[in-house]
């Protein structure tokens, strides 16, 4: 962590840095400005859309929103915010917007959209962040990790798969928003004893707050609402401060406690949740000073009544995926059943018993991932599950390094996951001896799994996926693992016009055009490519987009002058042509 009194000694020989892509002399793009930028500067950004993944690992640095100068009638007015906006898009789908670690940021007034990972990522670093507005696709908002430090106000996190994600970190969030969240709106957990005043959290497919692994936050003055599942869920030894907490409007109980755990309630106020709106464990320890409560509204059959319209919106989704029909086929089979069962249960009928956990066998980049949270989704809008997150976990996440270790985080994971998807990628790992000391950790993990699976059946559903050999070395590791799938679904690799059907796709969802006599090459090169152990599927057309991207950056970096609209959308056959070459 960058030392206080260094810090101060920046910040008092701090220079500004002026990015424009229009203004004369200014720098181009963030990343120039910061490549010149001594300790302690402040990157003062123009309105725009900068297309930037940052690493500020070991930086002190200020990036903010330029002040617009009253006199530049550019700037327009509040009724064209697009003008006035700085906006950093990414240039990397997998890549946080903001990393930083072993150093000092300070973001004020940004808009950050990132794709399929963090907006901000922190790690053993101090981040200060105002006025600013985040997304992300799946991934959160802001992860804070390994001893960060942070202050964040003002600020509001919309649109992202969680909103927050705080481990091992200290620090305050004050008057922010979280809203539209697919998954939980807030995550502390591993000991993080973060506060949080006079925040909103609303709209959270899954939990509003979730705190587990010996989570210590402070929770005053916020509003809660709007959750798929609990408003605030306590779990694994963790102990939070809430005080003035107004819950209200959740699919799930208002306020939870789980066993072991401990914490304070005072002058909280919980209206409209499921039955009970306090629920707290018998061997729990929490003081409660004084909670209302007005639990009347959503019981657990409203929560878990089957959504007709969202299942029809969901399998039109998976209809929308290029290629993979016997896959959707398969998926879609699962889910008749599903709805026939149900059927056959509300006229009195008889039904068997039905697991919800699959295989998913095939080469990576094959949509094994995007397949596995529309199905969740789909046992979500069934009222089968209640609805919740998926989580992606390997070997690494659920492994432990001693004896008992592995089943305690296994079984964390599982929980986190309550109500969604586990989605075990490359499974078969664990069925291979990597323990030390000649035991078998990673079969430890599987025997968890197995009683997990069975114990939590109508709670949660596990994909377990990796290439077709090796999933049945892991189905062999336990005698009752087979018995807990349903089925194994097997995805093929794509074709070659399937492969440049997708990369059109990325191109037109990235605002880019490809010219007319472009694409013939891609098919050409998706024809040729070899489809070898290492060969990625959809994940080789994506390398390829962002090939592209780079190699038109660098084209319209030489014209010398700025590039029009079109110039700035369109790849040209020469770019496509370097592009394939490179990769071939």
């Amino acid at each position: 962590m960058p030392d206080p009194v260094a810090l101060a000694l920046h910040g008092a020989m701090s220079r500004i840095l002026q990015v424009s892509a229009e203004r004369p002399g200014a720098y181009p793009t963030i990343g120039d400005a910061l490549a010149v930028a001594p300790a302690g500067a402040t990157i003062a950004v123009d309105p725009g859309t900068y297309y930037e993944s940052l690493d500020l690992t070991g930086a002190v640095i200020q990036i903010a929103a330029a002040v617009p100068d009253p006199g530049d009638s550019s700037t327009g007015s509040g009724s064209n915010k697009a003008n006035t906006e700085v906006i950093l898009a990414g240039s990397a789908e997998l890549d946080p917007i903001i990393r930083c670690r072993d150093g000092s940021v300070t973001l004020r007034g940004l808009t950050l959209r990132a794709g399929d990972s963090a907006a901000v990522d922190i790690e053993h670093a101090t981040l200060k962040m105002e006025d600013c507005q985040l997304s992300a696709g799946f991934g959160p908002g802001a992860r804070l990790s390994d001893r960060a430090e942070f202050s964040i106000t003002g600020c509001t996190i919309s649109g992202a798969h969680q909103g927050l994600v705080i481990e091992d970190s200290t620090g305050k969030v004050e008057g922010t928003t979280i809203r539209k969240i697919v998954a939980d709106g807030v995550v502390v957990r591993h000991g993080a004893d973060p506060v949080f005043r006079n925040c909103t959290i609303h709209g959270c497919g899954h939990r509003g707050v979730y705190v587990y692994q010996s989570g210590r936050p402070t929770i005053e003055g916020c509003d809660i609402s709007d959750t798929g599942n609990e408003g605030i869920a306590v779990a694994q030894y963790s102990s939070p401060l809430l005080t003035r907490v107004y819950v209200h409007d959740t699919k799930g109980v208002g306020i939870s406690f789980a066993s072991g755990t401990s914490g304070e309630v005072d002058s909280c106020k919980i209206e409209n949740t499921e039955e009970p709106g306090l629920q707290i464990a018998d061997d729990a320890t929490v003081n409660v000073i004084e909670a209302t409560t007005s639990a009347a509204g959503l019981g657990m059959a409203d929560a878990h009544k089957g959504d007709a319209e969202k299942v029809e919106l969901l399998l039109a989704d998976l209809d929308a995926m290029v290629g993979l029909t016997s896959v959707k086929a398969e998926v879609k089979a699962v889910i008749d059943e599903i709805q026939v069962n149900d059927w056959r249960r509300n006229a009195g009928l008889s039904i068997g018993g039905m697991s919800h956990h699959l295989i998913f066998a095939g080469a990576p980049g094959t949509g094994k991932t995007t397949v596995g949270r529309i199905y969740g989704q789909l046992l979500a809008a069934l009222g089968v599950l209640p609805g919740g997150p998926l989580k992606e976990v390997s070997r690494r996440d659920l492994v432990g390094q001693y004896i008992g270790h592995t089943a305690e985080k296994t079984a964390a994971v599982f929980d986190e996951c309550r109500g969604g998807v586990v989605f075990l990628d490359e499974a078969y790992a664990l069925s291979r001896n990597a323990g030390a000391g000649g035991h078998d950790f990673g079969q430890e993990a599987i025997d968890m799994i197995v009683k997990l699976m069975e114990d939590m059946r109508n709670e949660i559903a596990v994909i377990a996926a990796g290439y077709t050999k090796e999933m049945l070395d892991f189905l062999d590791a336990n005698p009752g693992l087979a018995s807990r799938f349903v089925k194994t679904i097997e995805f093929e690799n794509y074709s070659p016009e399937e492969l440049a059907l997708i990369i059109t796709r990325i191109i037109s969802t990235g605002d880019y055009t490809l010219a007319p006599d472009a694409e013939p090459l891609l098919l050409r090169h998706f024809t040729a490519v070899e489809r070898g152990a290492s060969f990625g599927n959809a994940r080789d057309a994506r390398k390829l987009f962002e090939s592209l991207r780079k190699i038109q950056s660098q084209r319209l970096r030489r014209l010398g002058r700025k590039p029009t609209l079109d110039e700035l959308r369109e790849f040209t056959v020469a770019d496509v042509s370097i592009a394939v070459t490179a990769l071939a």
